[in-house]
């Protein structure tokens, strides 16, 4: 069995959710990790809020953010244990963060260590 990241981008341009809509929307998803945890494939996550959040470019300057000028951005991520990846797509297919127009979930696997499995 391998391990996969689904990674959440969001296209919302920087708009911010409502308190409201946050609540829903973080049970919508406990609830979905809950299923892939019941099936003993869920491995960890979190989300990636944006405070003390920067940006270090090739020349090494350093900026505040991701902010403003791009409209995609990563809310967050979760490593699943899968037997292929299109198991894992399936998983990703239920992800709330899809009901917002443009988002995006990543799968990607992830590279196993020399020694370590």
């Amino acid at each position: 069995m391998d391990e996969f990241i689904l990674i959440f981008r969001h296209m919302d341009g920087g708009k911010i959710a409502s308190p409201e809509q946050m609540q829903t929307w973080m049970k919508q998803t406990m609830d979905w990790i809950g299923g892939i945890a019941a099936q003993n494939k869920f491995t960890s996550g979190t989300g990636l809020p944006f405070d003390d959040a920067r940006v270090v470019r090739h020349d090494k300057t350093v900026t505040n953010g991701p902010f403003g000028e791009i409209k995609e951005t990563i809310g967050g991520f979760i490593i699943v244990k899968a037997n292929s990846v299109e198991e894992a797509v399936e998983f990703a297919k239920g992800a709330p963060v899809l009901m917002g127009e443009g988002n995006t979930v990543e799968v990607r696997k992830i590279a196993k260590r020399d020694g370590i499995h």
